[in-house]
């Protein structure tokens, strides 16, 4: 794994399981199996789906795409870097997903490099990447947010919600029997509901109409409007790395960003 920044774990609990009905895996009943999954394993979802928004890419070849132009498939958003490690071994499993699934399954490469957009453009082409590569950008960051790691993946549903979320190198296996139980494809996994992670926590932040510890009662719909703008954009001071938002939503007893927050309360209800 590699770190790009400190972060402390939400753990996910279990709350309800299930499992998905058994099926043969004939070729007609969809795609063959790529990778072996063991008879005892199981995928987790979250609880509580995060919509994004309607989000436009543009890849590193200059085609644009929209989130919208994806409902129906299964959608795996992968955070990754050239000089990552993990990352190098893991996209060769994201290839090959991607060429089985390509009927289900809709990859999408964010390059975290900082640097040319013609060097990511190269490492694509030798390692044969068979599915969109765009640029890490504050909008993207925004939808998909607390990455402090590389690789990570988040995984939405067909209707572009945020399921799961994986930090770290990922058994492929796992990506396939999520990718089959979303897409109505026979899978003999059990399946597991969990609490939210620490992504779609900072995910929900995005689009939250209510800060904790803050009262936007008192601002109107414009003011609040640019109120949560702000929150969502200004960084914490408390070292998490996250914006007001996001810290107030992942960490409410934080003392470092409530002031901070309300004082952006404050400027919005006295700018007019």
């Amino acid at each position: 794994m590699c770190t790009l920044a400190a972060a402390t774990a939400i753990g996910a609990l279990p709350i309800i399981g299930c499992g998905q009905p058994a099926a043969g895996g004939g070729a007609a009943l969809g795609p063959e199996l790529l990778f072996d999954a063991p008879d005892t394993m199981t995928v987790q979802f979250v609880r509580e789906p995060v919509q994004i928004d309607d989000l436009v890419m543009e890849d590193v070849n200059g085609a644009t795409f929209s989130m919208s132009d994806l409902q129906g498939r299964v959608t795996l958003v992968n955070y990754w870097a050239t000089w990552c490690g993990p990352c190098r071994q893991e996209i060769p499993d994201l290839v090959q997903l991607q060429e089985r699934y390509g009927d289900q399954l809709q990859v999408i490469g964010v390059s975290a490099d900082e640097g040319d957009v013609a060097d990511v453009r190269a490492f694509a082409q030798e390692f044969e990447m068979n599915y969109p590569v765009v640029m890490a950008t504050p909008e993207i960051n925004q939808q998909f947010p607390g990455v402090f790691a590389l690789p990570t993946s988040f995984v939405l549903d067909t209707e572009g919600r945020i399921v799961q979320t994986h930090v770290g190198l990922i058994n492929p296996a796992v990506l396939e029997q999520e990718t089959r139980h979303l897409a109505s494809l026979p899978t003999d996994v059990a399946v597991e509901f969990i609490d939210s992670t620490q992504q779609t926590r900072l995910a929900d932040a995005a689009h939250a109409t209510s800060i904790p510890g803050l009262d936007l009662s008192v601002l109107t719909v414009a003011q609040k409007e640019v109120a949560l703008q702000r929150l969502n954009a200004e960084p914490c001071g408390c070292g998490c790395g996250l914006t007001l938002a996001q810290c107030r939503i992942n960490d409410a007893s934080c003392d470092v960003s409530l002031p901070l927050a309300q004082q952006v309360v404050e400027e919005v209800l006295g700018a007019d």
